[in-house]
């Protein structure tokens, strides 16, 4: 059991180290082609910081670890939607763009909702599978909101600017084989070690995805909201959770799917209906007062909800 954890823990690490020499190397490589600093934000960042969440997910699904699969997802969206905005919260109230609250939280909220309806009996579908075609349109649907990005960049160039090292060519392609390499390695080590200890100690393996594998996967994004808001960032603190969440469900999850139809465990459906309250909740705190903030108090009680709802999973399982 000991060495099950020591190697969970050596898999997190070796993906979000691997992320980021991944995209060092990457963007380095984009730059000395004179790639813009948008095109990179949009393709090598964007990547990099899912990148974790995808590798995970891509050897889940391909073993047919399918709690895996979906626990990762909905858990990394609770855990970055409670936990992390929670946690800035507390450091710095939030105030956002407007558009931020009216239309990148309610793409996220459409995410879900799309998800849920692809997986729910309640709509008059039999379906309990993510199919290869549903995948197909949850890429579809992250092809528009990458497009909706795009032009939002567009209009204010100056918004994004992606610090690259200068590096040689020799250095550049070695970032890029050891952070593959390393991202190969390290999702799995995290999912063979995720499985192994949910056997020894007689836990589910949703559970498992949706605590220690999710939270795990997040580090990163937990990292850069926690330095956005501690440097005042606040759009870069919030937009970082939303434009993840949206990621996982649209681009992960679907690219999951097209790989292996993933069986849904109507298990979750309790955890669905959580996330989908909590950015609704997000939306109502961001859109009542005269600013779009989220305050303290606000963000507190987030941290409450979520300890709250990972002490009754646990219980529950128990």
């Amino acid at each position: 059991m000991t060495l099950q954890i020591i190697m969970l823990l050596v898999g997190f690490v070796l993906l979000i180290k691997s992320a980021d020499w991944l995209v060092d190397g990457a963007s380095a490589l984009a730059r000395k082609h004179n790639v813009s600093d948008l095109a990179i934000g949009l393709t090598i960042v964007a990547f990099g910081t899912s990148a974790p969440e995808m590798v995970v997910n891509v050897f889940a699904a391909m073993q047919s670890h399918h709690d895996i699969v979906f626990g990762n997802i909905i858990g990394s969206n609770n855990f970055n939607l409670f936990m992390i905005l929670g946690i800035a919260g507390l450091i710095t109230p939030l105030v956002v763009q407007r558009s931020t609250v009216w239309k990148e939280i309610p793409f996220s909220l459409l995410a879900v909702v799309i998800l849920f309806f692809m997986t729910s009996t309640w709509f008059g579908t039999s379906n309990l599978t993510l199919t290869r075609f549903e995948g197909i349109i949850l890429l579809l649907f992250f092809a528009a909101f990458l497009y909706y990005v795009f032009k939002q960049l567009k209009s204010d160039p100056d918004e994004l600017k992606i610090a690259a090292k200068p590096m040689s060519n020799g250095k550049i392609w070695l970032f890029i084989v050891i952070g593959l390499a390393g991202l190969v390695g390290g999702g799995r080590l995290v999912v063979t070690n995720a499985v192994e200890m949910a056997t020894a100690l007689g836990i589910s393996q949703k559970i498992i995805g949706l605590t220690i594998v999710a939270m795990g996967t997040s580090l990163p994004e937990l990292a850069t909201s926690i330095v956005a808001a501690l440097k005042k960032n606040n759009d870069i603190a919030v937009g970082n959770i939303i434009g993840s969440n949206i990621f996982n469900i649209f681009l992960i999850l679907g690219l999951s799917s097209v790989i292996s139809p993933v069986e849904f465990n109507r298990s979750f459906d309790t955890d669905m209906i959580f996330l989908v309250a909590g950015t609704i909740l997000l939306f109502v705190t961001m859109f009542t007062g005269k600013k779009r903030k989220l305050d303290r108090w606000e963000a507190a009680l987030l941290l409450t909800i979520y300890i709250t709802y990972s002490a009754l999973l646990i219980v529950k399982e128990l």
